[in-house]
């Protein structure tokens, strides 16, 4: 139960202000908790990456286009943890503006973690819009 207990605390903290962060423009908190070992993969609401360079450029993208985020609530509808293996789904509700444009919109996201040196790491997202 630690090893729930310890992912659902990472989640609903450092996760969380990475997610922030990037809303807020700034991609570095996102990347940092992103694994450096491939595979990786983005299937995202707006882009796709594959692999460390896309995921670059995706994160670097992202980042330039997001501002002024006055509202972000990730809402976990479903996880689990075994071993070093776990996943998140759940709704995301975001208010900030899109390439200088508010907007507030829902995406529905699931992500695959993988421990990695003891330390959680997001491995894959998928994400889709659901409306707004």
């Amino acid at each position: 139960m630690a090893d729930t207990d310890d992912f659902l605390a990472w989640v609903k903290s450092s996760l969380y202000q990475a997610e922030l962060a990037l809303h807020n423009g700034d991609a570095g908190p996102r990347r940092a908790l992103w694994s450096r070992q491939e595979p990786v993969s983005v299937l995202g609401a707006w882009r796709t990456a594959l692999g460390q360079q896309e995921l670059d450029e995706l994160f670097t993208g992202l980042a330039r286009q997001f501002s002024n985020c006055t509202s972000y609530r990730f809402e976990l509808l479903s996880y689990d943890v075994v071993g070093d293996m776990a996943y998140t789904a759940g709704l995301e509700r975001t208010s900030a503006s899109v390439d200088g444009e508010p907007r507030t919109y829902i995406l529905r996201a699931t992500q695959i973690y993988r421990r990695e040196d003891g330390a959680w790491k997001v491995a894959h997202r998928h994400a889709d819009t659901v409306g707004g």
